[in-house]
């Protein structure tokens, strides 16, 4: 039995790579969270396989569902399969009957989002959605605080004003943050500046968002544990100072810092 994970556009259509399609057409059923949705998909490329439902609500059936099949896709709405959505139960419990799984590289909201945001890439933590409300909320917050590297999170619209202000107030109202909308789609929109600036810029939040927040804690710890990672990589001199300052190590701390490895 053969299990492939199949990314698909996030938004425009054009976002898939060949190998996904391929395997589109070759896979005897193409099992996914929303069958209209995928069957979009795969009229517009002229693919005739068959969907089958699968999704959080018939997952604990996978293995009754997908018996008469011996070649499975598995595409979910959107982006990669696994990441805040049924995929992962699925591949653990195809792993569970010795299945051959594989996953496609492909769309995902997570990477484009940090990569535009002009934060920190060096290090970061994907948190995805945050729990919606009480000790379990708060808590992820408060460790979001105490980390040193960027922080990424996905949210909806509706909850988007609630979720900054509560960032703000663990955070700070100038804690730097990049909120991408609507990615790979027509009304794509990256905003860059602090938690406040933020909230004041999404009065009516509409469309789908990712959150990129900066690093949190002293400043010379951070560095400390960057040069750290750095050298460890064997970098020095020029090469060191690049990739400080890259890693968002303010530039006259990253000039320090790297003089002093040549001393």
């Amino acid at each position: 039995m053969r299990l492939v994970l199949v990314p698909t556009p996030i938004g425009h259509l054009e976002d898939i790579t060949l190998r996904a399609l391929r395997v589109l057409r070759e896979a005897e059923v193409v099992a996914c969270e929303d069958t209209r949705r995928t069957g979009l998909l795969l009229r517009h490329y002229g693919i005739p396989t068959p969907t089958l439902r699968l999704d959080q609500h018939t997952v604990g059936r996978a293995r009754e569902l997908l018996a008469p099949y011996g070649y499975v896709a598995y595409a979910t709405d959107a982006g990669t399969p696994g990441i805040s959505d049924p995929g992962a139960e699925l591949v653990r419990l195809a792993l569970e009957w010795g299945w051959r799984v594989e996953a496609l590289p492909g769309p995902t909201a997570l990477i484009p989002a940090l990569v535009a945001s002009g934060l920190p890439t060096h290090r970061f933590t994907f948190e995805g959605f945050l729990p919606k409300a009480g000790r379990a909320r708060r808590e992820r917050i408060e460790a979001l605080a105490r980390e040193g590297r960027t922080a990424v999170l996905y949210e909806s619209p509706h909850r988007l004003r609630k979720t900054l202000e509560d960032l703000l107030e663990a955070f700070g109202q100038d804690h730097p943050v990049a909120v991408a909308r609507e990615i790979s789609k027509v009304h794509e929109e990256v905003f860059r500046g602090t938690l406040g600036e933020a909230l004041e810029h999404f009065q009516e939040p509409r469309g789908e968002f990712v959150l990129v927040l900066g690093p949190k804690g002293p400043p010379a710890l951070r560095a400390e544990a960057v040069l750290r990672e750095l050298k460890a990589k064997g970098l020095s001199g020029k090469a060191l100072f690049r990739a400080l300052v890259a890693a968002g190590v303010p530039r006259n701390e990253a000039y320090r810092l790297s003089v002093e490895e040549e001393v």
